[in-house]
């Protein structure tokens, strides 16, 4: 095959560093093919995708060794704008990408920065627009746009520099599943049909594992491993000692082989997987699932009730109609929907930050419209997707302590419910740091922290993995544990379902405003039609316990990887077993 591009024995320290992110680099992507790039927080995978496009080392400076070559040019040798022409780049955040005030605009921007004609232009605009499925967009408002819209956006308007090379570094992560997918089947039809070369970091086990032709895995600025997701993915340990997940069809058989049946193969896409777990029922007879005991009852009197709200939005948009629930105390309540699905106006509510149209929310039985501000802090605490938004003190034990005076609190309690918060989140020794010096995992800690010491009955995390790798998304949810543990009373909203089976009790399912279905988290999570009805993913470990279920004629309600392989023991083995399935 042809090479697009070479990296031959690279090297890179950015400025006033003594370490390198890069370290001894050699790889040669081929024309065509899609190249997944995996590895931890700080293996170097976004400096790895600047020096493809130049920018490391032009931009950043520093310290550059080996050489790089794209398209046959030498990064070092050619500036950024003509490698432009041949490499695009599409990152985590459409927003920050987007500025142009329609769609067709957007797309043009670049292109006469680079002084394409105008003709060639209008002639590139509805190719590329067809290309990623947004025809008759032309006059759209970007900011009208759902997520994954808005990533497809991004991705036409590098499309339209018509570059042999497309990097997109984590273009999913801050979307919704349908978002997610939109943006694969975008990739794999702009490979199939334009023959484009593609270059993507993403933590998205399933999906790379399904698109991906290698998967390059990185750590410490050093290539670890490259070969196929087959290959690569079904190395449960090599990626669990890298803190990354591989996918749940691949942990799950991983599972099943250290359980005592040994596989000829790994599986790591839910098509392989669903194959080798039929022929494996046929020759292994699966021990009955456990008894699974119900959550036990709530108590009557609800900590958070919500009746027969309605909310329009001046712009007529109806946003939420008749939703009608109770929360009470310590329970851990997951809400999820797509983009649009109501969730962020339904907490908006809660917060009273917006005014129902009709119905009413109550705390405690009192109504959120007669709660002083104080009041309603020392009710309900709230961690935004972003927590930096809710940081401006310029030490972590000042931002903790913040409130704390305005609601009431003396001198002396301010200084107990500021160093109990502190220890309770971990925070002790950082106390005197600057809060944005800290890791995401750790500043999300300190706005918990500042609403622990509020004391809160309730606490709402909006997102709280979103734009974490695995190791930072499991961390905050063992918070989220230990605030449940403490008697907190938590709700999340997230699109991660498969991350939620080991904290959530119960599921609110949202869609078009309303309230599609409250029940325990085992008996939603199986709802699978009613989910993808929504557009949201079912965890593949559900998918595989559903086909177990009909391969067996008994329900097999099951939720994780481990409980599906706990289902395959020696003990429950043939006599006689095959030697491949």
């Amino acid at each position: 095959m042809e090479a697009i591009a070479i990296l031959d024995k690279v090297s890179y320290l950015y400025p006033n560093s003594v370490v390198p992110v890069l370290k001894n680099i050699s790889l040669t992507i081929q024309k065509g093919e899609f190249l997944g790039i995996l590895g931890p927080t700080g293996a170097g995978k976004t400096t790895l995708c600047l020096t493809l496009n130049g920018i490391v080392p032009q931009f950043y400076g520093g310290r550059f060794f080996g050489r790089v070559t794209v398209a046959g040019l030498d990064t070092l040798e050619q500036p950024v704008s003509r490698l432009a022409r041949h490499v695009g780049a599409v990152f985590e955040d459409p927003e920050i990408q987007l500025t142009a005030t329609s769609v067709e605009n957007e797309i043009a921007f670049a292109l006469e920065n680079l002084s394409v004609p105008r003709e060639e232009i209008r002639r590139r605009i509805p190719r590329v627009l067809a290309a990623v499925r947004l025809d008759n967009f032309e006059q759209k408002d970007p900011q009208e746009l759902s997520g994954g819209q808005k990533q497809r956006l991004a991705i036409a308007a590098a499309l339209a520099l018509q570059p042999d090379l497309l990097i997109l570094d984590e273009p999913t992560s801050q979307l919704d599943p349908i978002g997610t997918q939109e943006v694969f089947a975008t990739l794999k039809e702009l490979k199939q049909e334009w023959g484009m070369t593609i270059v993507m970091v993403s933590h998205a086990a399933e999906e790379m594992a399904e698109f991906a032709d290698r998967i390059a895995l990185l750590s410490q600025g050093q290539l670890l491993k490259i070969g196929p997701p087959a290959e690569i993915y079904a190395q449960v340990d090599l990626l669990a000692a890298q803190h990354l997940r591989p996918p749940q069809v691949a942990e799950m058989f991983s599972l099943i082989n250290e359980n005592g049946l040994t596989l000829p193969q790994v599986p790591v896409t839910l098509p392989a997987g669903m194959d080798f777990l039929s022929a494996l029922v046929k020759d292994h007879q699966p021990a009955p699932p456990p008894e699974f005991p119900l959550p036990p009852p709530a108590d009557s009197r609800p900590l958070l009730s919500v009746q027969n709200l309605d909310h329009t939005y001046p712009d007529g948009t109806t946003a939420l109609q008749n939703v009608s629930l109770d929360i009470h105390a310590g329970e851990y309540v997951l809400i999820v929907g797509q983009n649009g699905a109501g969730k962020s106006t339904l907490v908006k509510h809660f917060l009273h930050l917006l005014q129902p149209t009709s119905g009413q929310v109550r705390v405690r039985d009192r109504e959120t419209q007669s709660l002083t501000v104080s009041e309603l802090a020392q009710s309900i605490g709230f961690l935004a997707q972003n927590p930096d938004n809710q940081i401006f003190n310029t030490t972590v034990e000042q931002e903790v302590g913040f409130a704390l005076p305005f609601l009431g609190y003396s001198s002396e309690k301010v200084k107990q419910q500021t160093a109990e918060a502190l220890k309770a989140m971990q925070l002790w020794e950082q106390r005197q740091a600057h809060p944005l010096s800290l890791p995401k995992g750790e500043r999300a800690r300190i706005v918990i922290a500042a609403l622990l010491a509020m004391q809160p009955d309730i606490i709402i995390l909006d997102e709280p993995t979103t734009g974490q790798d695995y190791q930072g998304a499991c961390a905050i949810l063992e918070v989220s544990r230990q605030l449940h543990q403490m008697g907190k009373t938590l709700i999340v909203i997230t699109h991660h379902l498969y991350l939620m089976p080991e904290y959530a009790e119960r599921v609110i399912v949202m869609g078009q405003g309303t309230v599609l279905l409250d029940a325990p988290l085992r008996q939603a999570y199986h709802q699978t039609d009613l989910l993808q009805s929504t557009y949201l993913m079912p965890p593949q470990a559900v998918l595989l316990a559903q086909q177990l279920s009909q391969l067996c004629d008994r329900p097999y309600p099951l939720l994780t990887p481990r409980e599906v392989a706990a289902c395959f023991q020696p003990s429950f083995q043939s006599a006689n077993p095959p030697e491949t399935l």
